[in-house]
């Protein structure tokens, strides 16, 4: 009989989960199972996931993004019709760091609906991977004129 007894506690405010099974799923599985076409999908992913979970303001986005585990999401510019924001954290330097193609397609993709849905008009994202810096720079453009009702 093994005296060693291993407890493993989880609450429902900060979920502890092994990173490794996390990165199986994320950085391997779905990009085998999705193909060359997985950016595309884990963006629009992105946005649909954001359509369940519609968020009034930007700190709410910031908010569920550390929720969620994705990292620490920062505004860290704002222009007439553009966002910029830093995706960063030490799961976000994991990534990387194991896999310096990591994607993060599916939080541009929530972001930019998130945008859409706070500006009442379309909204598009743009990521650049800082790979040396382990952040990532995700620019949210949306157009006035394409107003969503």
């Amino acid at each position: 009989m093994n005296n060693l007894s291993i407890q493993h506690e989880e609450t429902l405010d900060e979920q502890i989960f092994p990173y490794f099974g996390y990165n199986l799923i994320r950085d391997v599985l779905l990009p085998d199972l999705l193909g060359n076409e997985s950016h595309q999908i884990l963006y629009w992913s992105g946005k649909s996931l954001a359509r369940k979970y519609p968020l009034e303001q930007i700190q709410d986005v910031m908010a569920f993004f550390l929720q969620a585990g994705w990292g620490t999401l920062t505004l860290s510019e704002e222009k007439r019709r553009e966002l910029e924001f830093i995706l960063s954290g030490d799961i976000v330097t994991k990534r990387i760091q194991n896999n310096p193609n990591a994607s993060f397609h599916l939080e541009a993709g929530f972001i930019a609906e998130q945008i859409q849905f706070q500006r009442s008009c379309t909204a598009e994202s743009i990521l650049e991977l800082k790979a040396k810096q382990n952040k990532v720079l995700i620019t949210v453009k949306w157009d006035k004129k394409d107003i969503i009702e």
